[in-house]
């Protein structure tokens, strides 16, 4: 049997090992190597898994994230936008990640720093992409990953815009600390979120999910409100005020793109 004629479903390791696998066959073992879904994996685990050899493997991923089908961090290599866009094609979030994808690359070029995209999920976030080249090292989060909303620049530019009584509900047992940092009671949350409001939903966080991590973000918002948020991530130190106009016109523009799609 050659590798042209095995079943879409087949072209596993065993099942190719033994004769010269075509490119698609090829780049098949290497984009199932990712499962499960958004794993990030080193070159050399890429290797192990596909059993191509190493060079091949990298030339290939190479090709792969020149066009987006992965991505390459310092974490290692994962799911690029284009697969999300395609694999999540019918989905919310594969929707926004899609539509964002180049404002976040174009905002992280701008300005040097991590760029995160996040949606909120009950009282926690959800991180669905993360870029920042060697400087995302420093920030520990993840593409998959989540976090408390309520210590987050990226939930609060979201929670801002919550109905009362669904806050009241989210966090009637209280909020959970991360840091000495993190707000500690609803009272101090809700006069928080007050001010985002007042800064035309531009929140803000110094030390509150990270130790030393500051950040800025605006949501992104749909019909019926809030839908993501994009943050920049930086230290202390630097001047987020000064960025936060570019997150703002980041959320609007994907905000807009949106809306288009009746979201």
């Amino acid at each position: 049997m050659s590798v042209a004629a095995c079943a879409p479903t087949d072209c596993s390791p065993a099942a190719v090992k033994s004769q010269p696998p075509s490119m698609a066959a090829r780049m098949t073992l290497i984009m199932e190597a990712f499962e499960p879904f958004n794993a990030k994996l080193l070159l050399d685990e890429i290797t192990e898994r596909t059993k191509l050899p190493r060079s091949t493997t990298h030339r290939i991923l190479d090709q792969l994230v020149q066009f987006g089908w992965v991505e390459h961090t310092p974490e290692g290599y994962g799911m690029g936008w284009r697969t999300m866009k395609y694999r999540s094609h019918d989905s919310v979030n594969g929707r926004i990640r899609a539509e964002a994808a180049p404002l976040l690359h174009d905002l992280q070029m701008r300005t040097g720093m991590v760029v995160h995209l996040a949606v909120l999920d009950g009282s926690n976030i959800h991180y669905l992409d993360k870029l920042g080249g060697r400087s995302a090292v420093a920030v520990p989060s993840r593409v998959g990953g989540i976090n408390a909303a309520h210590g987050t620049a990226l939930g609060k530019s979201m929670l801002a815009w919550m109905d009362p009584e669904d806050l009241d509900e989210l966090y009637k047992d209280g909020l959970p600390q991360t840091t000495r940092n993190t707000i500690k009671d609803p009272p101090m949350l809700y006069a928080e979120l007050n001010r985002i409001r007042r800064r035309g939903g531009l929140a803000y966080e110094s030390g509150e999910s990270f130790d030393g991590v500051a950040c800025v973000a605006a949501s992104i918002r749909g019909r019926q409100g809030p839908l993501a948020s994009i943050s920049l991530v930086g230290k202390a130190q630097d001047p987020l005020e000064r960025m936060a106009p570019l997150v703002l016109d980041a959320a609007r523009q994907v905000s807009e793109a949106l809306l288009v799609h009746a979201y």
